[in-house]
């Protein structure tokens, strides 16, 4: 995969994510346009590619809703596959096994950024 962004760049205010909370954002320009998503799970900030590993399908139902309503897990939209938060990890669904795409991000004051 090319460069997302420059490191640094702010992909949103850590007030955006609840305890168990998740935001989608489009990153970069032209062929260097990434879907993304970050989710944040108790103090700490995960960053992934949003598309599932299965058929590469965007992962939310809704504009921001990656966890699924039990909380704890990602979810996929299209056919349910679960996701562990702290390393994207597919823990149940056609793509067991396999991982979301890890982006590295980082909480810097009040945002949170690419590492």
């Amino acid at each position: 995969m090319s460069r997302i962004a420059p490191q640094g760049t702010i992909l949103c205010p850590l007030s955006a994510l609840d305890e168990t909370g998740a935001k989608g954002m489009l990153v970069g320009e032209g062929d260097d346009r990434h879907n993304l998503f970050v989710v944040r799970e108790g103090d700490a900030v995960f960053g992934y590619i949003n598309s599932c590993p299965h058929i590469g399908v965007p992962l939310e139902f809704e504009p921001d809703e990656f966890i699924s309503e039990f909380g704890g897990e990602i979810l996929c939209s299209t056919h349910g596959a679960r996701f562990r938060i702290a390393d994207g990890y597919c823990v149940s669904g056609p793509c067991s096994g396999d991982a979301l795409e890890p982006v590295a991000v980082r909480i810097e004051g009040d945002n949170v950024v690419l590492a």
